[in-house]
């Protein structure tokens, strides 16, 4: 497969994937400009060979064009961060766009504007009503279907090379990240520093394993981490559940859990878990304390319990400190660490001690020789609120899209630019 390092790009227009989709405040000022800094190794590598890069990205989730979504608002930090002349494309097709592509100089970059204000690039039909009938529906899925060959055929025309470096959206089959691959031949289509990056830590994860294993599933819903947990009780030595899932498990086996978060309709599916993992010889590993709140609140009336005793009209809303002690102790024992999914509701300043302890412990580990990626968009969250990023292995760009390829499931980003190579 072509490695971006030794390809020269001297001469030659590229376009590359990027996920600049950063969050704005009203005023239009990111408030994170973390995504456009890790773009900055694959754009700096095409424009020192004497490339063009051919910037494109989304921006929100827009339903046509709009202001507020466009990539307008960001090209200034861009161009700062980059170092470089960046122009912007008021279109990501059209007969301007090849225009100022074709008029690029040595040492410029072209910004397209969002490329999900066309809905041939996520290939979905827009404007339907709610109540359109199936066989509306599906002349709106054909006919969009129909047009994005011809938008994907456009963005490949303006270039000579692609370069997908944007893994926050390599689990899509959309025009821009994956589609259009196939109008590169190999040697010309490759993935950016950033994407190589999150490969190389997804494949350690899940195939390159030093034990013990641990993996920290957090989050609020067993039923959106179904098909990760059941993937990793195949890999994991221990699985340490938290977060607002604790509750379900605990109710699962008997527990009194007060106003705490639980989906009643999967605790026998909770209780299947558990039963899946003594099989394979997991250590499932669950709280045993919570630190809880009378209302959920920043502001809260607060104190510690058994997990299984939470009295009515309180709620857990975080780990207590023998739970902290329990975890850290499983986490330091651990090579391999992977993390998704604070502790608890880590937005309140007052809940955050035992996301804070998960983190510490795991940069523990990773000086100790473990291997840690950290994963999701909260556990990034978590790890850049604790000044503990640098501490860790890898801290993952990628939400949906390492979920994903934690379940097993093939990235139709990841697949366009391998296959035939």
């Amino acid at each position: 497969m072509q490695k971006i390092e030794q390809y020269n790009f001297s001469g030659k227009k590229a376009f590359v994937r990027v996920d600049f989709n950063v969050p704005l405040d009203e005023n239009f000022n990111i408030t994170d400009d973390t995504r456009i800094r890790a773009a900055l190794p694959t754009l700096r590598k095409i424009l020192a060979d004497g490339g063009n890069p051919i910037i494109g990205s989304h921006l929100g989730r827009p339903k046509g064009v709009a202001d507020k979504y466009s990539l307008r608002h960001i090209l200034g930090r861009v161009a700062q961060l980059l170092g470089a002349e960046v122009l912007f494309a008021d279109d990501c097709v059209g007969e301007e766009t090849k225009a100022k592509i074709a008029a690029l100089k040595p040492g410029q970059a072209l910004l397209l504007e969002n490329l999900r204000f066309y809905a041939e690039e996520e290939g979905k039909p827009r404007g339907l009503a709610e109540d359109a009938s199936d066989e509306a529906k599906n002349a709106a899925k054909k006919a969009v279907k129909a047009s994005q060959e011809e938008f994907t055929a456009k963005l490949a025309s303006y270039a000579d090379a692609y370069v997908n470096d944007a893994f926050g959206t390599a689990h899509r089959a959309h025009a821009s990240t994956a589609l259009i691959a196939k109008y590169f031949d190999a040697g010309d289509k490759m993935f950016g520093f950033l994407m190589e990056k999150e490969v190389q830590a997804v494949q350690k994860i899940l195939k390159d394993i030093n034990r013990p294993f641990t993996a920290i599933m957090g989050g609020s819903k067993v039923s959106s981490k179904i098909e990760i947990i059941e993937n990793l009780l195949g890999k994991v030595d221990n699985l340490i559940i938290t977060g607002g899932m604790t509750y379900t498990f605990t109710k699962a086996q008997g527990g009194k859990i007060g106003n705490s978060i639980c989906e009643d309709d999967k605790l026998c599916l909770a209780l299947d878990l558990l039963d899946k993992a003594k099989a394979k010889g997991v250590n499932i590993v669950l709280a045993t304390d919570a630190k809880i709140a009378d209302s959920f609140s920043n502001d809260a009336k607060t104190g510690f319990c058994a997990v299984d005793n939470i009295p009515d009209g309180w709620e857990g809303l975080d780990i207590g400190p023998e739970t902290e002690k329990l975890y850290a102790g499983v986490i330091k024992q651990s090579k391999t660490i992977l993390w998704n999914g604070p502790t608890g509701v880590f937005e309140f300043d007052n809940f955050t001690h035992g996301s804070r302890a998960v983190g510490e412990a795991i940069v523990e580990a990773t000086a100790a020789g473990a291997f840690s990626l950290v994963g999701g968009g909260d556990s990034v969250a978590c790890v850049n609120k604790f000044g503990l990023a640098e501490g860790v292995s890898y801290v993952s760009t990628g939400g949906g899209a390492l979920l994903e390829a934690i379940e097993g499931k093939t990235l139709p980003g990841i697949a366009a630019i391998e296959e035939n190579n």
